[in-house]
């Protein structure tokens, strides 16, 4: 009975994910300690464990439609994976109290993301690194190829080391600071951001589940309910997702995610 009420919650958490661009570990993590009473490192390994399934399927649909950027996502994975292995380390000696009160103040966080309008920042020139690197690229659009430059390329492969570390300790896939960095600082057109960040996320996953299976927090009975259901889940709300104005499905989910995160810092503080 428990697996099967974690199965629709699950399936609920990928809906809502995919339809608000935040995967499903965002909303079940919170769901899994709150309501089910699951000990957070093992609802964190199971959260893990499903962005490695959900963000291979996508990420396979955007390198079809030549939206990743690969040299960039290869380059940039050099500090996510770090981070992930820091992440991990410092995981094993954070009392789990500490735990929910970063998820609640990350959570935050992402509720005023939310409300951000993302708009194109177009780099005028490229970075030494990315001249090197030959980390520039295009993309298609309605009017033909886009091209496009990357700058600060070192200021990028730092916040991806931070993202990392956010990944490995609270079992998300920190996409919202991976987009708000190749979008902000580095200057990348939104949709390539969007789709570098996806193909990235099961990468960083993959090293910090990877972490967590060899410690023993994977728990089957959890991760394979949790893993099934955001996947069902992510697949129905992406075709949805055309359908229903997100601007009232953000603000209503604002306040949703604005309301579970002070559980899960009053949860920290008592």
């Amino acid at each position: 009975m428990f697996e099967v009420l974690l199965l629709i919650t699950a399936v609920g958490a990928g809906f809502l994910g995919a339809i608000l661009g935040l995967g499903g570990g965002i909303i079940i993590v919170p769901v899994l300690t709150l309501v089910y009473q699951v000990n957070i490192r093992y609802a964190i390994a199971a959260s893990l464990i499903s962005i490695v399934a959900t963000s291979s399927g996508a990420a396979a649909g955007y390198l079809k439609d030549s939206l990743t950027n690969l040299r960039l996502a290869v380059l940039l994975e050099v500090g996510t994976v770090t981070g992930a292995i820091v992440g991990f380390l410092i995981a094993s000696f954070i009392q789990p109290r500490l735990l929910f009160l970063i998820f609640g103040a990350f959570l935050l966080f992402s509720a005023l993301m939310m409300l951000r309008k993302r708009t194109d920042h177009v780099a005028v020139e490229n970075h030494p690194w990315s001249e090197a690197l030959k980390l520039h690229g295009s993309y298609p659009a309605e009017n033909g190829w886009h091209h496009y430059k990357v700058q600060n390329v070192p200021f990028g492969l730092f916040a991806m080391f931070g993202a990392g570390i956010l990944s490995a300790l609270l079992g998300i896939g920190s996409g919202i600071f991976k987009v708000l960095a190749m979008d902000g600082a580095m200057k990348l057109p939104i949709k390539v951001s969007s789709a570098t960040s996806n193909f990235m996320i099961g990468v960083t996953a993959s090293a910090s589940a990877g972490a967590y299976l060899l410690r023993g927090d994977v728990r089957p009975e959890i991760a394979a309910p949790v893993a099934i259901g955001i996947i069902v889940g992510s697949l129905f709300g992406a075709r949805v997702m055309t359908k229903i104005p997100s601007r009232k499905i953000r603000q209503i989910f604002v306040v949703v995610l604005s309301i579970v995160s002070i559980q899960m810092i009053i949860k920290g503080l008592s």
